[in-house]
């Protein structure tokens, strides 16, 4: 399958890194590179997860976060890479398109 990142993950990315980068200097490109791993692993492993709120959850391995995707076709279509410490609410509100 191809994989495809949604402008809303995109950014949710570049958040993500930014976070990690003021934490330590290179650890920002340790996230992004990790998570694009485990991205790049839904080309295999696509529709596998289980559902929440209407999309398959997969869980980063290294990093405290998850990624939402939908499957359509033969292409996985990453909606959003969010932080699994934040409340269930702000994830239910991003999810919504919030």
């Amino acid at each position: 399958m191809k994989v495809r990142l949604l402008d809303s993950a995109k950014e949710h990315l570049v958040d993500g890194y930014h976070f990690y980068e003021l934490q330590q200097s290179g650890l920002g490109t340790y996230f992004v590179d990790s998570l694009f791993a485990d991205i790049d692993s839904l080309a295999i492993y696509g529709g596998i997860h289980t559902l929440y709120l209407g999309f398959y959850r997969c869980i980063a391995k290294r990093f405290p976060f998850a990624i939402y995707y939908l499957v359509s076709g033969d292409e996985v279509l990453v909606h959003a890479v969010l932080d699994c410490r934040r409340k269930p609410s702000w994830t239910r509100s991003k999810l919504r398109g919030g």
